[in-house]
This record gives C-alpha cells, sequence and structure tokens, in this order.
C-alpha cells in the first residue's frame, strides 16, 4: 500500500523503478524528438499556413489519430478511470457520443469552414457576421479554457501519474515533460504536432491494451467483473452512510434523469452539445481537420478518430473498476482521514486507480512503457492545445493589435505565445495541487458545461440560419456568459458535500444537474440570439459592391485580393485587369470574406445552405469553378491557377471530392453508426 503524507502528499511507490523502465522511456522520447524534427523539415514552416495549418496537406491517418490523441489527454486516461472506479460505466457516454459530433464536423462543418478560407473559428464568425467584438471575445474564452481546463488539469494528472509511479518530485517531472514538449511545438508547428500525435496514439493503444489484458486476467475475465465490482467495499467506512457501498446500476449507460449520478437525458441531449462544442467549434480539434489534403481525407480522419474513441470503456474504464476491485482501501476509501493519508486528497481518492495499477500490476519494462504512454498522452494534448492556442493569439489578437504585421513577425509572435503558456501552466500547478478534487473528470466537464453551451449555440445557428446577425449573437454570448459565470461561482461557494454530511445547497445546485444546466443555458442563448437577430436589421445582401472610399483598380487596372494578412500585393505581369464597367473578381469573392474591419465591403452568409447547394464544379484547367451568382462559393478558385503559391492558395481551396472516395466515406460512416449504436443498446 502506498504510503504518504497529508501535507506533501508525496509516495513512496511500491515497486522500485528499473533500469529497464528508464531506458524505455529515454527511448520514447527520443523516437518523439526525431519524429518531430522530421515532420518539422517536410513542411514548409516559414509561412503562416505551414505553421498554423501545417500546409493543408496531411493524410486521412494522421489526423484521425491526431484527433483521437488530442481529446485523450493524460486528464483523461486518469480522470475516465478514477470516475469508472468511483461510479461504473456511464461515464463511456462521453466518449461514444463524440461519434456524431465527428460526422457533423466532417460533412457539415469542414466544408463550410473550407469555403469560408479560414484559420481560426472565431475568424469564422467575424466573417459570417461581421464586427470585432465576438472574435475577440471567443479568442480570449478559448485561451481562457485552455489554461484552466486543458493544460492545468493535463498537467496535474500528468504529474500525479509520475510522483505515483516515481516518486519524483511533481515539479521536476512536469517541468521536464513541458521543456520537451514546448521544445518541438515551438520549433515545429501543426506538422510536429500531427506527426508526434500519431506515434502517441499508437503508444498510448498499445499500452492500455496490454495493461487492460492483465488487469482482466487478475479478476478471471470480464464475466466477473459485474459480480467483483459490486463487492468492493473499503475496510473503513462512515458509519450510518451508504457512500462506500458501488452503485448498483454501475454497469448501465443509462441512468435515473433525477436520481442518477450522470443522468440519460443529460448524457442525451446536454451531452451533445458540449460534444458539438469541442468537435465542431473548438480550435484545438478543427484545427486539426482544416490541415487535411481534401474533404474525403477530413472525412476519413473522422471516421478512425470516432473508432479509436469505442476503445476507451474496454482499456480504461472497465480497467479502472478492475482498480477498485484489486485495491478497495485505496481507490475506494471514503473516510476523509484515511484518503488524505493514501493520497492527500480528503475527497477521495478514485484518480490513482490506473497510476495505481500501473505501479502494481506491470512487470518491469512495460511499467517503463506505461509511463511512457501516460507522458505520450500528457504530451499531446499539451502540444495540440499550445499550437492552437499560439495560433488564436496570434491571428485574432496580435493581428488585430498591429494590422500591418509581416508573416515574419506573426510565426515570431506565435512562438513566444506558447512560451507564455508554458510559464503559466507551471505557475497553476500549486493552485490545482492545494485545490485537487474527487473526480478530475467531472471538474473538467461541468466547468465546460458552464461556459461552452453559448458557444455551441451562436455556431449552430451561423452555419444553419442565414437570418442570424452579429448583434443578435454578441447579446446571446453575453446572456450565456452571465448565466454560465452565475452558475460557476455557486458551485465554488457550495462545493458538493462529502460522504456523511447533508446537502445544504442551494435548489439550482443541488437539483439542477450540470448536463440539464448545459441544455438550458443553450436554449438560453439560442433564444436571445433569435431575438436579438429579429429585432435588429438583417446582414447586407448578397452582391457585393464597391462602397465609396474602397480602393479603385491599381495602375494599369490591375487588381488583387487581400491575401491571408490582410494585406494588398503588388501588381504582377499575369494579374487580372479591371475592364470599364464590369466589376473584379475580387470584389465578388473576397468581399463576401471581408468583415466591417474592411470597410467598404458587404458580407455573405457564409451558411451551409449557401455552401452546399452550389459545390464548386471541376473545371478544364483543373481549378474549381463555383456557383455564377454572385454567392459567397461564387469564385473560389476561378481565376486562380491551381499550383498558386502562398497563404492566397490556402484561402482558396475548394470542397470537391471524388465521387468514389466520397461514397466510401458515406459507407464507413454509416457502418460506424450501426457498431456505435450495437454497443449503446448492449450497454445501456
Amino acid at each position: 500500500m502506498m504510503e504518504g503524507n497529508s501535507t506533501a502528499g508525496s509516495f513512496t511507490p511500491s515497486q522500485q523503478f528499473s533500469v529497464a523502465d528508464l531506458v524505455v522511456v529515454v527511448v520514447y522520447f527520443s523516437l518523439n524528438v526525431a519524429v518531430g524534427i522530421w515532420s518539422s523539415c517536410r513542411v514548409n514552416r516559414n509561412t503562416v499556413s505551414g505553421y498554423f495549418l501545417a500546409g493543408r496537406d496531411m493524410a486521412w491517418w494522421p489526423i484521425g489519430a491526431s484527433l483521437f490523441a488530442s481529446s485523450e489527454g493524460s486528464g483523461l486516461f486518469i480522470g475516465l478511470a478514477g470516475t469508472g472506479a468511483a461510479g461504473g460505466i456511464a461515464v463511456t457516454g462521453f466518449e461514444w457520443n463524440a461519434t456524431y459530433a465527428l460526422l457533423a464536423l466532417a460533412w457539415v462543418f469542414v466544408p463550410v469552414y473550407i469555403s469560408s478560407g479560414i484559420v481560426t473559428m472565431p475568424e469564422y464568425l467575424q466573417r459570417r457576421f461581421g464586427g470585432e467584438r465576438i472574435r475577440m471575445y471567443l479568442s480570449g474564452l478559448s485561451l481562457l479554457l485552455s489554461i484552466f481546463t486543458k493544460i492545468s488539469t493535463d498537467l496535474y494528472s500528468g504529474a500525479l501519474f509520475v510522483q505515483v509511479c516515481l516518486g519524483w518530485d511533481l515539479y521536476l517531472s512536469t517541468v521536464l515533460m513541458l521543456v520537451v514538449t514546448g521544445l518541438y511545438t515551438i520549433a515545429g508547428g501543426l506538422a510536429a504536432v500531427i506527426y508526434t500525435d500519431a506515434l502517441q496514439t499508437l503508444i498510448m493503444v498499445l499500452g492500455a491494451i496490454v495493461l487492460a489484458v492483465k488487469a482482466f486476467n487478475e479478476i478471471g475475465g470480464y464475466p466477473n467483473l459485474e459480480e467483483a465490482y459490486l463487492k468492493a467495499v473499503p475496510s473503513k467506512i462512515v458509519p450510518n452512510t451508504t457512500c462506500h457501498l458501488p452503485r448498483a446500476d454501475a454497469m448501465h449507460l443509462f441512468r435515473d434523469p433525477v436520481s442518477g449520478d450522470l443522468p440519460w437525458t443529460g448524457m442525451t441531449f446536454g451531452l451533445s452539445i458540449m460534444a458539438t462544442w469541442y468537435w465542431c467549434t473548438d480550435q484545438v480539434i478543427v484545427q486539426r481537420s482544416l490541415s487535411a489534403k481534401s474533404l474525403s481525407h477530413a472525412k476519413a480522419g473522422s471516421i478512425l478518430a470516432s473508432y479509436l474513441k469505442m476503445l476507451p470503456l474496454f482499456v480504461i474504464i472497465m480497467t479502472g473498476m478492475i482498480s477498485r476491485v484489486l485495491y478497495p482501501d485505496t481507490v475506494a476509501c471514503v473516510d476523509p482521514e484515511e484518503c488524505t493519508r493514501v493520497c492527500g486528497a480528503a475527497v477521495g481518492c478514485s484518480n490513482i486507480a490506473y497510476p495505481k495499477l500501473v505501479v502494481e500490476l506491470m512487470p518491469s519494462g512495460l511499467r517503463g512503457l506505461m509511463i511512457a504512454v501516460m507522458m505520450a498522452a500528457l504530451m499531446s494534448s499539451l502540444t495540440s492545445i499550445f499550437n492552437s492556442s499560439s495560433t488564436l493569439f496570434t491571428m485574432d489578437v496580435w493581428r488585430k493589435l498591429r494590422p500591418g504585421a509581416g508573416e515574419r513577425e506573426l510565426l515570431l509572435v506565435g512562438r513566444v505565445v506558447t512560451v507564455v503558456l508554458v510559464a503559466l501552466s507551471v505557475v497553476w500547478i500549486p493552485i490545482l495541487q492545494s485545490s485537487s478534487g474527487g473526480q478530475l473528470y467531472v471538474y473538467i466537464q461541468a466547468v465546460t458545461s458552464y461556459l461552452a453551451p453559448p458557444v455551441t449555440a451562436v455556431f449552430v445557428l451561423a452555419v444553419f440560419w442565414p437570418r442570424a446577425n452579429e448583434q443578435g449573437a454578441f447579446w446571446g454570448l453575453m446572456a450565456g456568459l452571465g448565466l454560465g459565470l452565475a452558475r460557476m461561482g455557486l458551485e465554488l461557494a457550495h462545493p458538493a458535500p462529502r460522504c456523511g454530511v447533508p446537502d445544504r445547497r442551494p435548489w439550482l445546485l443541488a437539483d439542477i444537474h450540470y448536463l440539464h444546466f448545459a441544455v438550458l443555458l443553450c436554449a438560453a442563448t439560442g433564444a436571445v440570439m433569435v431575438g436579438g437577430s429579429l429585432l435588429t436589421p438583417p446582414l447586407p445582401s448578397a452582391r457585393v459592391s464597391r462602397a465609396p472610399g474602397t480602393p479603385h483598380p491599381g495602375p494599369h487596372g490591375c487588381v488583387h485580393p487581400p491575401d491571408l494578412l490582410g494585406q494588398r500585393r503588388r501588381c504582377h505581369p499575369g494579374a487580372p485587369r479591371a475592364r470599364p464597367g464590369v466589376s473584379p473578381w475580387w470584389g465578388l469573392s473576397w468581399g463576401c470574406f471581408l468583415s466591417k474591419s474592411h470597410p467598404g465591403f458587404q458580407l455573405k452568409d457564409l451558411t451551409w445552405w449557401t455552401l452546399s447547394q452550389k459545390p464548386p464544379q471541376p473545371s478544364v484547367d483543373h481549378t474549381s469553378q463555383g456557383p455564377l451568382d454572385g454567392s459567397c462559393s461564387a469564385t473560389l478558385g476561378r481565376h486562380q491557377p491551381s499550383k498558386a503559391k502562398g497563404p492566397l492558395a490556402v484561402a482558396l481551396k475548394d470542397t470537391t471530392e471524388p465521387p468514389f472516395w466520397a461514397r466510401v466515406c458515406g459507407i464507413n460512416a454509416v457502418v460506424l453508426m450501426c457498431v456505435n449504436i450495437f454497443c449503446y443498446a448492449y450497454f445501456a
């Protein structure tokens, strides 16, 4: 059993870390850095699209692996196993629900984003609605959510793992991981992140499967799991309470909507809202899909990630339940004094379920592999967040402060932001350590459910409802933020009572589950947005005209669209010429995309209906021709040679895909949904 002391929360591992373990960890880290360097050399990192979008040249398999690895950080390994140990398999819904959000991402959202020629999510809303305030607010919110839910929880759980397994100092292990992670994120950009993610996904899945097989062997196989779990009770209990008993519905996915810890209503509706935010509008995830070579590759990546998301029930959650069966006194402790002695947290020790199994069950060498797996999980999610957060700050905040910034300056700022994030993360660790909660995964989901639903409502209405406008969207977001922060403040002021203490929290906390609150919050935001949009004038009409004060064609009538950096470039001999009485082509296509930050251009609704009804047609010269009615996708690529270089070529990527591969992706998506529905039905 682990010895610990409540003040320092330090551990002495029950088994010594051997030379074989150390060799495995060193080899793993070397391999990681090598893959990072190799992938950086493959892509030109000295352009904005090369550094932030991997040159838009990624194949489906690294995208799928990266989508999975970015979401399965060490926080999820520790959090899912811990929640499984505390309450059974219901938490699987968080993983399996992702299937539908991932399919929506590839089939609905990515085509809209690609046609809009964007790099960041707030940028889409700016091009859709105009104005700066929504873009700035969303960038700020995303950066805050990154620091407080993603970076901090991943660091805490990764450090907890290393501490339980090795007895190393928390700060030493964290700083070491951060330095290696930060180095190749800063150097390599998104290409390095995606390829190292692919390597880490392989190691994470293999390591987790090995541990799961060993764990099931310990209890005599899957048929014994339910019976053994229901008997896993700690020897030291709180008198006259039932909180030491495992839940009777531990093996059910769908639980009572009123008394369940994860009610099926919340897991169906509330969770879908949070999954749409995470998979379809969150910078970390969408950035991976936007780096795809083509729409077919983005779809195939989503399907691969969905299949991988089916695994955690068997290799993480049930493994956490087995940890409770094997070590009930430590993993399932309920007595505050005993829990503080075991893991330094009075509210419970379910978070140590996974690391405890690794230390006790894995033989020498394989233990090193599992520590490498946890570091892989930590580093993959951290690199994803660092790269995406630096993209957000650079493209949305810095370009607003310095409109004339060139590519070199933007790339430098992106790298500096990563360093600042690393520093902030290290400073946050002691705060997290002192407030380490009972179930880490529940903390992550609860905070998300207070802040994310308004963003989901705004994106869904932006993509599907052409009448939505900037005023409606902005005030919807503000109303949602106010309600979400009010609930979050109540939660911080009235934490959930410990075992044996009566629940005296306000009814808003005690009776409304956070997943149900997410549904109410999303509905309230949507209502404010619809009302605000209908009460204010609609967006300008589809046709784009040159308003007074917009630049006339340059010398010799030559005209240029602004590039991704919003700068007008010099004329070159092949540039299109404006003929008297004819609107230049860039007036149509870029007029759609430019916001009120470029006065003189009107906006066009970049909705799914507009973009899906008139897909670009392949033309004779292998460029894509859009609809000829002046709509937003109208002139994407029509006047641009297919081999165009630089940011403009990136912005003008079309959404055509070969019919054969489109059918293959469609059939695979149907098969995937059948598998998902079967699994839901079997465990419901």
